[in-house]
């Protein structure tokens, strides 16, 4: 058990869409990720997935509107439901979500799945 600092852990990485392990919480990874760009639609069919922003702004669209978060803020993406994180300009996040989430749920062959993760 320690104290944590955001700005050190994201220090440490520059990659964006490459979710790193920073802590496990009973069957979830805490993860922090650098976004920067468009993802790819995906869904999560058997696992919910909170994002928390820490630092810039982040869109997640949704096929029928948009959830627009700023630092502080946070939203949880229900499993099943599509969405499309955006990040104009780069964002810090902190993600929870269960061990057995693939970064880019069912659109494993976008080309930006993250299998193996870092922990840092």
């Amino acid at each position: 058990m320690e104290a944590h600092n955001f700005a050190k852990k994201f220090a440490k990485f520059n990659d964006y869409w490459s979710p790193k392990i920073v802590g496990e919480l009973n069957d979830s990874y805490v993860k922090l990720a650098k976004l920067k760009g468009e993802f790819v639609w995906h869904k999560h069919d058997n696992e919910d997935e909170m994002f928390l922003v820490i630092k810039g702004n982040l869109t997640i669209k949704l096929r029928d509107r948009d959830i627009h978060l700023q630092p502080g803020e946070f939203t949880i993406i229900p499993k099943g439901v599509e969405h499309l994180p955006i990040a104009k300009e780069e964002v810090h996040v902190m993600l929870l979500e269960p061990k057995t989430t693939l970064n880019t749920g069912d659109a494993e062959n976008s080309g930006l799945t993250q299998k193996q993760l870092d922990c840092i």
